[in-house]
Formats: structure tokens, C-alpha cells, sequence
């Protein structure tokens, strides 16, 4: 196969374009091109009003080898790359039969539902190694029905909501399927390939900004389950681990809240970001844990319509482009970088916190994307020295520091919305003139159960510390240079985003395993290791990766 890069054709171009474009790149005749097939589709929209798409072609020729020879010294026409996934490791069969005089390996554990624990326990059961899946949260239609307990009821299970439950948080959010992590072996296309096989629409493989939403989500979360069942996994939910058993810096096994112990040598620790109390059992048992920077800020919510034109000026609408998204950083003049996190184009803000008493924001849309408002988080940076706890100005810092700084804020923004889960809220006008608002514009928050009119800036009882306010003032305005409308004065914001990303990191090491506790995987978001469901996707993979060859005598 012979691969075209940026291949460049109008946005209107006709249905039956792309092979006579093949052909004329590649200087051939019709007859010679067997076939092709899209690898991937951008656009260039930096003139709205020649917006041009950007394709990735993948070519079968009649004579590849005299394309190539003279065409060799093109760099956008190369051999395309083998992107097919190839296992590590396979368990023989009887693998887990004991040996005369030996007692059967112990299956691996798995610490998590989310995407990282979804394609670790996939790809260990394609292995052979039938682990077993230990979630906290309920399954997927449960967990879902518990949710909107909160949404519409002002009603929040513990231990079944956003953050909690088979899919993990990723679940609830826009779905997105693209990251910027360095991927040479391609693992991203096996966790594209498994969504389809799951049930996601085929364009998720070739789009340049794929995503699904949350209601495709839920059936293909349960497609995957099913599937690592008939392998021979075993995924049992409402299983909380509320202990780790360590033998002479070795992993042994786990304490679940009913008291029941399971024994194993492997775990894959896919915990998510917000499995506070388990970030406390671990530092108890001296697993080693290290602070480490995140983010917080508030939700901003503007009409989608007003982002659309912003990037597309008269195409916006077109079908190929769909919702317009935005990326944006300023870096203000107080140190702090402030940048949008999380861009939920046409989609709702959402309640986010697994905690009693506190609110948590963040964005979720579905496939669609047809809902009025565009919303994404606008956070401010912090450091491990933002949040430290003892007062000293340097030495290292306690790793569940950062825990007590979310929960600080998140507490001061359940007072801040009236203490029963509305979420405070300001138009922006009003908080970059430093006023309380007392009235929405034409804007209207998406949040439920509801959101508090208020000042999230009020001197003494502000709702993020005022170096953050202070650059997020600056930020907003500057960022209206780059979407004009941007600093719209009836856009709302609503907080806080305090869950960015994990406060802390279970450091591992090389071969993926805890710096001081052998047979222990740290993986995914909540171990400081993945950010969205792409990369903790492909985490999970390179981690069960590396258990597996483990167990089956592959590394050292």
C-alpha cells in the first residue's frame, strides 16, 4: 500500500472527486489504481471562506514499486505503515492447570472500569490471562440511572456517579477519541478498531477529531464487557478495594469492603482521579506516591452558534465540519498559563463530584453535538507549592496535598451554590467588572441540578484562589482576540473544575510497575499517566502489556 499525505481538496468538493485527485497526484492512469481508501480526513479552516479539506489516503496500485521510484523523493507519498495490532504474549493452553508439585498461576487483577482498565482487562483476556475486573461503581445502565439521581434529584450516590462506575468518567463527557501522545506502534488504531467492533460509527477511524458521546458509550461499554467475559475475564462490580496486602515489597492481593480477600501476584492499578480514599489506603501501605501539578477553574458556556461562525464564518453548519471546537492558552502576566480544557462543542455542563457536600463541574455532549451552548473549562495551572499543606517553602510534598486542595474549593463552591448541589455561577460581564450578578442574558447555564447566581470573585469569599481569578480576568478578554465574541458578556461561568486531571502520580517505573511494590501496575489518568480516553486507553494496553509478558516468563 502507498500512502498520500495532504491531499487537499474544497469542502464542497463532489462525492466521486477523491479517485480522479488520487490519480492525478500519483500521475497514473484510472486503470492502475486498484483501490484506495480514507485514512484520515481534516480541514484547514484558517480562511473561512475557502475552507478545504485534508486527506490522508491509503492506495492498492497495479505497480506500486515504479509509483514509488518516481515519486521516491516526495515526502507525502510513502509506503503506508502497518498499523495491525500484534499481540505480545499468548498463554498456552492449560496455562492456569497446576503442575505436578506446583501450585496454578494466580489470575491478574484489574483495579478499575474506566478506558484504562477496559482495554487492560481486553487485552490481557485476548492473551489468555482471564483477569479479573474489581469496580467499584455499578454497571454502566445502573451507574447511569444513579446519576441523573443527582442531576434531577439533587440525589448523590458515593459510589455510583460521574466519576465512578463501569466506563469510568470518560462515560460522561464528550466522548473525544484523539490525543497528542507520541504513538509509533499505533496503539491508538486498536483501541479506534475495538470501539468499532464495539459498536461506534466506522468514521471514527479516518475523521481527525473522532468522538462518540455519551449514549453511543454506554452500549459499546457493554459490548466490551461482554466480550472480555466470553474470554474467560470476569468484571464484578460494586467491589471496592479498601486494602492492598504487600509481602516483602511484593503484591499479594486485596481486601474488598465485604472483607472478602482475593490473592494475586499482578494488579493493574486503573483507579481514575478520583479514587481519593484508595490514594490514602496506598500512601498507608507505603506504596510510593509523588504530588504532582493539575488544574482548576470554572466551565464557560457560550451559543454554540457564536464558536461556529468564529471558525467557519459562512460554512458554519456545513455537515463535514459539524460543532466547531477551540483551543486556547494565554499565559497571563502574573505566571500563571490559563488555557480551555475539555471543549464540549454543542453539549451541557455537568455535575461532577462523588463526594457529600461538595460540587465538581465538568462538560459531557453527545454524538449529536445539537445542543444550544458550546462549554468548555477555562483552568488556571497550579504546582505542588500552590497546594502544599505544611507551610515550608521547598522539600518534597505530601502526595495527598493536592486532594485536600480540591476539596477545599469544591466544599467553598457547594456554600458558594447554596448548599444543595447547585453549582455558583456569574455571567462574565459581571465577573470581569467584579459584580455579583442578579439576572442570566441570553445565555442560560446548562448545569443541573441548577445553577446559584452569585460573585464567584467576592473579596474573602471567592471560589478559586485569587491568583486564579486574577489570571483567568486577564485570560478571557485575550482570548476574545483569537474567537471574537469570545468575552460575550452573557456567556456564563460556572464552577468549579477542580478534577482536571489526578493531584498525584503512582510512580512506576520502565518495566510499568510501582517504583517500590513489584507485581503493582500503576496505570491511566489516576495514576498521573493518561488524560482523556484515548491515551488511558492506550495506557492500559501497554501496561496489561507488560504484566502479561511478566506471567508468561517474557521479561526479566
Amino acid at each position: 500500500m502507498l500512502r498520500i499525505t495532504e491531499l487537499r481538496l474544497p469542502l464542497n468538493h463532489a462525492e466521486d472527486a477523491l479517485r480522479p485527485a488520487v490519480v492525478a497526484r500519483l500521475g497514473i492512469a484510472d486503470a492502475q489504481l486498484r483501490d484506495f481508501t480514507v485514512f484520515k480526513r481534516s480541514y484547514d479552516a484558517r480562511k473561512k471562506t475557502a475552507v478545504v479539506l485534508i486527506y490522508t489516503i491509503d492506495c492498492e496500485l497495479v505497480d506500486e514499486a515504479a509509483v514509488r521510484a518516481r515519486l521516491g523523493s516526495d515526502p507525502h507519498v510513502r509506503p503506508a505503515p502497518d498499523t495491525r495490532y500484534r499481540f505480545v504474549a499468548q498463554a498456552p493452553d492449560g496455562f492456569y492447570d497446576a503442575g505436578a508439585g506446583a501450585a496454578a498461576p494466580l489470575r491478574p487483577l484489574v483495579i478499575g472500569f474506566g478506558p484504562c482498565g477496559i482495554f487492560a482487562a481486553l487485552i490481557l483476556a485476548q492473551m489468555g490471562l482471564r483477569p479479573i475486573v474489581l469496580e467499584r461503581g455499578k454497571a454502566v445502565r445502573e451507574r447511569t440511572q444513579d446519576t441523573w439521581g443527582l442531576w434531577r434529584r439533587r440525589v448523590l450516590d458515593p459510589e455510583s456517579n460521574v466519576q465512578f462506575g463501569e466506563g469510568g468518567a470518560g462515560t460522561f463527557s464528550d466522548g473525544k477519541l484523539w490525543s497528542q501522545i507520541s504513538d509509533p506502534r499505533h496503539l491508538t488504531r486498536k483501541v479506534l478498531t475495538e470501539f468499532v467492533k464495539a459498536g461506534a460509527p466506522e468514521e471514527i477511524l479516518y475523521v481527525a477529531k473522532p468522538h462518540i458521546g455519551t449514549f453511543r458509550l454506554v452500549s459499546m461499554v457493554e459490548k466490551m464487557r461482554a466480550d472480555i467475559e466470553t474470554l474467560g475475564g470476569e468484571i464484578r462490580f460494586q467491589q471496592r478495594v479498601t486494602d492492598v496486602l504487600i509481602e516483602d515489597g511484593h503484591f499479594r492481593g486485596v481486601t474488598l469492603a465485604s472483607g472478602e480477600q482475593l490473592r494475586a501476584d499482578h494488579v493493574v492499578l486503573a483507579l481514575g482521579h478520583s479514587a481519593r480514599d484508595t490514594f490514602e489506603m496506598l500512601q498507608r501501605r507505603g506504596v510510593y506516591l509523588e504530588a504532582k501539578p493539575f488544574s482548576i477553574g470554572y466551565r464557560i458556556e457560550h451559543p454554540q452558534g457564536l464558536i461556529d461562525r468564529a471558525r467557519f464564518g459562512p460554512n458554519a453548519g456545513h455537515p463535514l465540519l459539524g460543532a466547531a471546537d477551540y483551543k486556547l492558552v494565554h499565559h497571563a502576566r502574573n505566571g500563571r498559563s490559563v488555557y480551555s480544557f475539555c471543549m464540549c462543542p454543542g453539549g451541557t455542563v455537568v455535575a461532577a463530584t462523588s463526594e457529600p457536600g461538595r460540587v465538581v463541574t465538568n462538560g459531557m455532549s453527545q454524538y449529536s453535538r445539537n445542543e444550544r451552548n458550546a462549554n468548555a473549562g477555562i483552568v488556571v495551572g497550579i504546582t505542588p507549592q500552590d497546594y502544599r499543606q505544611d507551610g515550608l517553602s521547598d522539600g518534597p510534598v505530601n502526595p495527598l496535598d493536592g486532594i485536600a486542595f480540591q476539596r477545599d474549593w469544591e466544599s467553598r463552591a457547594y456554600a458558594l451554590g447554596g448548599s444543595n448541589y447547585e453549582a455558583p455561577g456569574q455571567r462574565l460581564g459581571d465577573f470581569l467588572a467584579g459584580r455579583p450578578s442578579t439576572a442570566w442574558g441570553s445565555v442560560l447555564p446548562s448545569y443541573k441540578p441548577g445553577v446559584h447566581l452569585t460573585d464567584l470573585a467576592e473579596p474573602g469569599n471567592a471560589s478559586l484562589p485569587d491568583y486564579a481569578v486574577e489570571a483567568i480576568r486577564e485570560a478571557l478578554p485575550a482570548f476574545d482576540r483569537q474567537i471574537p465574541g469570545f468575552s460575550l458578556p452573557d456567556a456564563v461561568l460556572t464552577g468549579v473544575e477542580t478534577r482536571t486531571s489526578s493531584p498525584l502520580r503512582i510512580t512506576r517505573g520502565k518495566d510499568y510497575q510501582s517504583l517500590n511494590v513489584a507485581g503493582l501496575y500503576p496505570a491511566g489518568e489516576g495514576a498521573g499517566y493518561a488524560g482523556g480516553i484515548m491515551s488511558a486507553g492506550v495506557d492500559g494496553i501497554e501496561v496489561a502489556e507488560a504484566l502479561g509478558a511478566r506471567m508468561l516468563g517474557l521479561a526479566g
